[in-house]
């Protein structure tokens, strides 16, 4: 897998060993929450689930496929589908 390219569709996200990671910064906490809701209704049906990390209105999400032992295709979808999320909450 060619992750540096599949990165290049993603500019916010940004790879650290077998994982790819995010920061959102979203206007306020009840938005980040907001985020972080819908993320989880997405990651439930890929039956994928992100590593996120809440502080304040700001959240750090980190994907991989630990069955796998690293990045998979599934990784980057669920990393653009956060990405129209967080743009939806102003994130």
């Amino acid at each position: 897998m060619d992750v540096e390219s599949k990165l290049s569709d993603l500019p916010e996200w940004r790879r650290e060993g077998d994982e790819i990671r995010r920061t959102v910064s979203a206007p306020d906490f009840p938005a980040a929450i907001r985020i972080v809701d819908e993320i989880a209704v997405k990651a439930e049906e890929l039956n994928h689930h992100p590593d996120i990390d809440i502080r304040w209105r700001t959240l750090h999400l980190a994907l991989t496929t630990h069955d796998k032992g690293g990045l998979t295709d599934l990784d980057f979808t669920l990393a653009a589908m956060i990405d129209d999320i967080a743009a939806r909450h102003g994130g």
